[in-house]
């Protein structure tokens, strides 16, 4: 099958995964890319916790950040983040933590995501606010 058979969101995946090097050192898994929704897995292990035995901010900042660059990145064309924020809610210790990343607004220029961390029990763990700048530079798929 050549690229131009394969859907923008399938190439984006396999993209983000081959390239997002940080992401794949800390075990971060894309799971699923559609237009303005992404979703992404992070198994836990004892190299993500912190000095209490907990899931340490970074791992889960990192798990939201990759969906929110593949929610953002989904229409085709490079979206770099220029102002994101994170709550954390709740703490993990093992498991596994999924991020899902939706747009609530897009522009031209701007698209906005909600990501959403939550435990194997579907709690909460973080809620991740990102804006990103759309450029017009399609990515190198």
């Amino acid at each position: 099958m050549e690229a131009g058979d394969t859907p923008i969101t399938e190439r984006l995946k396999a993209f983000l995964a081959s390239r997002d090097r940080f992401a794949a050192l800390a075990g971060i898994e894309l799971l699923e890319v559609s237009e303005g929704y992404a979703r992404a897995r992070l198994v836990l292990s004892e190299r993500h916790l912190n000095g209490y035995d907990k899931v340490q901010g970074g791992a889960i900042f990192t798990l939201a950040d990759l969906a929110f660059a593949a929610a953002c990145n989904s229409h085709g064309t490079v979206a770099v983040g220029i102002n994101v924020s994170i709550s954390y809610v709740k703490a993990a210790a093992s498991g596994t933590l999924t991020a899902e990343a939706r747009e609530v607004a897009v522009s031209a220029r701007l698209s906005s995501c909600t990501v959403r961390v939550m435990d194997e029990e579907e709690d909460l763990v973080a809620i991740f606010q990102g804006m990103a700048y759309r450029k017009a530079d399609p990515i190198p798929l």
